[in-house]
């Protein structure tokens, strides 16, 4: 049986390829994909040619095994049908529509305790952010924002803007946001963040920490979440900290670097910088918490949220070119990019 899948080949290229399915073993089945979601933090970095050579690519999941080293597949969130079963498992799962942390690709095989059945009261659409939202979940676990905080979003991608739509459910003093992106921050204002300022508008930090306080005697954040991707985001993310605060690192930089200034403000405020990453639960909560608890939870934020909102493109399979080249070259116009498959 034959494959579709997705190859990044080189810096700025990738093609689909067709390739032989192996026959079923027992515990898999075979799944029809009906729609998969591009990372654009994660596959711009390997689309642009910006990620560690040798680095493995998910040592957690069985689907990304080996590294990055091209030509190589990539993905993570794909959403589709099940189509066929291998020996001993359970035929309840035939015509199951499931998610599954796989490359982009047309049909594919996987053991079925690495899929996820999809809630029957969550959309195939909103299904495809669930490691999106599980991320956004990770963030706010390891910022652990309290009542009455003063607390700042930089970047309103769709791991943003899903970090905002949590943060809006908190008792917060102030909820600013960061984007330069016109369509991200009226999206963030949508959610019911206090602001959502333009980082390049001239006085932008004075702007930012007057919304960050208000009428209040408290200068600054008191947590601040650097998701734009950017190294560089993480001077700024410090300017707008207040003493003894926190910022959650969730950004992957892949071989960017940038100078960051360490000797000033930041060493004499205390400043606590947080790197996040969801493969684990922070230790300090993991007699409590789990994957499957925070999966559990971010289906329900699947469910309150609604993130299909968000999908600003669709394109199909064969126009996976065309997908790559839009984010890269005119990210303003997208915030979620999705393939769909005939």
């Amino acid at each position: 049986m034959e494959s579709r899948a997705l190859f990044f080949i080189a810096p700025h290229q990738v093609e689909v390829r067709q390739e032989s399915l192996p026959a079923l073993q027992a515990g898999q089945a075979r799944v029809q994909t009906i729609c998969s979601a591009i990372s654009p933090g994660t596959e711009m970095l390997i689309y642009r040619g910006e990620f560690p050579a040798d680095l493995p690519l998910d040592e957690t999941l069985s689907s990304l095994s080996g590294t990055f080293t091209y030509p190589l597949k990539y993905g993570y969130a794909v959403v589709g049908v099940v189509v066929g079963l291998g020996p001993g498992v359970n035929p309840t799962w035939l015509g199951q529509q499931v998610f599954a942390f796989q490359p982009h690709a047309d049909l594919f095989i996987a053991a079925v305790d690495e899929m996820l059945p999809i809630p029957h009261d969550v959309s195939i659409e909103d299904a495809v952010f669930l490691p999106n939202m599980e991320t956004a979940v990770n963030f706010v676990l390891d910022g652990a924002p309290a009542i009455g905080e003063q607390v700042t979003v930089l970047g309103q991608g769709i791991v943003g803007l899903l970090t905002t739509a949590l943060l809006v459910q908190f008792p917060l003093a102030s909820l600013v946001t960061v984007d330069k992106y016109t369509i991200r921050r009226q999206a963030a204002i949508d959610l019911g963040a206090s602001a959502s300022l333009d980082p390049e508008e001239a006085e932008f930090l004075e702007a930012a920490q007057r919304c960050l306080q208000g009428d209040r005697p408290y200068p600054g954040a008191d947590l601040v979440f650097e998701l734009t991707g950017s190294p560089v985001a993480l001077d700024l993310a410090i300017s707008l900290c207040g003493f003894n605060s926190r910022v959650v690192v969730g950004s992957w930089y892949g071989t960017k670097r940038a100078v960051i200034n360490l000797g000033g403000r930041f060493h004499r405020n205390r400043i606590q910088l947080i790197s996040s990453q969801v493969s684990t639960v922070k230790p300090e909560i993991s007699g409590r918490w789990d994957k499957s608890r925070r999966f559990d939870l971010a289906w329900e934020m699947l469910k309150r949220i609604r993130p299909s909102r968000w999908i600003t493109q669709r394109f199909p399979f064969a126009q996976t070119s065309q997908a790559y080249q839009l984010i890269d070259q005119n990210p303003g116009v997208t915030i979620q990019v999705v393939f769909t498959y005939p």
